[in-house]
């Protein structure tokens, strides 16, 4: 069997003892999930990428203090990032944790195009940003992690039943919250 067949426990247990390959085969699961969760809040692919590469080296010089009953691994390693998001605009003295440093353009994207994709962007966040921060939780782990609804349950401590209420009670404040801006600025 591979590492990268053996349960998040099994994974853990080996990397605890300073297995590498096992560490790797943790990286290579949840890379992607917490590069999108860090990438969300700061839009810089490189900025993203450092703190990507910071939340790792922390969980492996930290993985022996990890303790399953607290949390899966993973939103432990989104804890981590979390934390690394908020030194990051420390450090930057920013205010607004929902700043957009850059337009991502490509070739065939128009500088009109790629403002608008921004102002929309920005619009989304802010409003999000309004929600309360259970509501805010979910609809990013669900929509920008790419969670399940099973792995939420499991994260934030509810049932399925529970999770699938407050996105969609999430999703209603966040329409009615946009309407109002809408109407603000129209």
């Amino acid at each position: 069997m591979s590492m990268a067949q053996l349960s998040d426990d099994l994974l853990i247990k080996k990397a605890a003892t300073g297995d590498k390959s096992a560490f790797a085969a943790l990286y290579d699961r949840y890379v992607e999930q917490i590069y999108r969760h860090v990438y969300y809040r700061v839009s810089c692919q490189a900025d993203a990428e450092d703190i990507t590469q910071e939340v790792f080296i922390r969980a492996w010089k930290a993985i022996r203090r990890y303790q399953r009953g607290e949390a899966l691994f993973v939103s432990w390693l989104l804890v981590i990032a979390r934390n690394l998001v908020t030194d990051f605009y420390r450090a930057r003295k920013k205010d607004d944790l929902l700043e957009d440093k850059n337009i991502p353009t490509t070739p065939d994207t128009s500088p009109e195009v790629a403002l608008e994709r921004r102002f929309e962007k920005d619009e989304l966040r802010k409003a999000i940003s309004k929600l309360k921060d259970l509501k805010q939780k979910v609809l990013i782990m669900r929509f920008i992690d790419g969670f399940s609804y099973s792995e939420i349950s499991r994260a934030l401590r509810k049932s399925e039943g529970a999770i699938r209420v407050i996105q969609y009670r999430a999703l209603l404040d966040l329409r009615k919250i946009i309407g109002r801006e809408e109407e603000s600025n129209g």
